[in-house]
């Protein structure tokens, strides 16, 4: 290829740069048209207008996935559609989202993925703190986890759905890649010759116990309340090594002495968004329940039995301690559909019906990217 015709291209490509570039503004520009039309169809003292909408937005970036051509793999197109709809969303509506701290936290760069980098991301210390913040709506939404693939439910999340008024408008799966972090030095610096101590949160040490018993028996490891705990502490102290993520890494200003140091490969974090509002239907849902049931021979199998006459597939279920009564049990369980389709509308139905209590925590779009 000669010179003249890579000048050609690059030619080529700043004008399609700038095609680009106006063709988001355009789209920008709509975004704000939409705003005034919502704030215009509400009386804004009475009631606040929805700017960002769940099924929506999973709606459109189906959309992208499905039109894609190529050569860009379809989630990476969607990912930066992601990104201009953030920036879109926040002429809009700037909007806060609560999430399990401090900074640098597998939950912040959920929130992020989720969301966007135009969204502004409010730390909490724990996942009690960021339900409180979206109840009292000091947030818009809140992300926390629930599962993890090696490590199972996130109790504390399940626990606090209990009570709480909020519903779920959203999921996410994030990859989880741990790396072993220290304040100086590097692969080949001679830095792990001065770590006193490993920090992370329990479920990282857990994830990564093997490894650790490998590389550093002998190297007392302290569980913190989170992995950005630990990369904060390591920041500060030469003798401290963190586990945590490449976001933790970034923002702490941390060299990654070992990275992907996680047991197992297909390590993933399952993460909900929450907040006060019902989502629509988007056309690929899922609908999540809290049943508490009377401790009967044969209970759980009448809870499942409508789920296997409407032919419904249960994703998910989980038990957990009811706090009311000795020996009683409440069952979290997710399954495909809306709560507005009729067919899941019988299954609740039925369930009530076997059950003492019954709540749908929320209908939300099944995780798009």
């Amino acid at each position: 290829m000669s010179k003249d015709d890579l000048q050609s291209l690059r030619g080529e490509i700043d004008t399609i740069d700038q095609q680009i570039q106006r063709l988001i503004n355009e789209r920008a520009g709509c975004a704000k048209r939409v705003a005034e039309v919502k704030l215009a169809s509400v009386d804004t003292s009475v009631e606040v207008p929805l700017f960002y909408r769940p099924e929506r937005e999973a709606q459109v970036l189906r959309k992208v996935m499905e039109r894609n051509e190529g050569p860009l793999d379809g989630k990476e197109v969607a990912h930066i559609f992601r990104e201009i709809m953030s920036a879109c969303l926040a002429l809009e509506q700037p909007m806060e989202i609560a999430y399990l701290g401090p900074q640098g936290t597998f939950t912040q760069a959920a929130a992020l993925k989720h969301f966007g980098h135009s969204v502004i991301t409010r730390p909490f210390a724990n996942i009690a703190e960021v339900f409180e913040a979206v109840e009292r709506k000091t947030c818009h939404y809140g992300v926390v986890p629930v599962e993890n693939s090696t490590e199972g439910m996130v109790t504390h999340t399940l626990d606090n759905f209990i009570n709480s008024p909020l519903k779920i408008c959203g999921e996410l799966e994030l990859p989880i890649a741990l790396n072993l972090l220290v304040k100086s030095g590097g692969v080949d610096g001679g830095a792990d010759t001065q770590i006193t101590k490993i920090c992370a949160h329990q479920q990282a040490l857990a994830q990564s116990r093997h490894w650790l018993q490998q590389h550093y028996p002998k190297i007392e490891v302290q569980a913190v309340s989170s992995n950005g705990e630990a990369a904060r502490m390591a920041s500060e102290d030469t003798t401290i090594a963190a586990i945590a993520g490449d976001l933790a890494a970034e923002h702490y200003e941390l060299s990654c002495l070992a990275s992907n140091i996680q047991d197992y490969a297909e390590n993933t974090t399952r993460f909900l968004v929450i907040t006060h509002d019902e989502v629509e239907a988007s056309g690929e849902d899922k609908t999540s329940i809290i049943v508490s049931t009377r401790n009967v021979p044969g209970a759980l199998f009448k809870l499942l039995a409508p789920l296997e006459a409407e032919g419904i597939s249960l994703t998910r279920i989980e038990t957990r301690p009811s706090r009311t009564e000795n020996w009683a049990y409440v069952f979290f369980m997710e399954f495909q559909g809306h709560h507005q389709d009729p067919a899941v509308k019988r299954v609740t139905d039925a369930i009530a019906e076997q059950s003492f209590f019954v709540k749908v925590l929320g209908s939300y779009p099944a995780a798009v990217i």
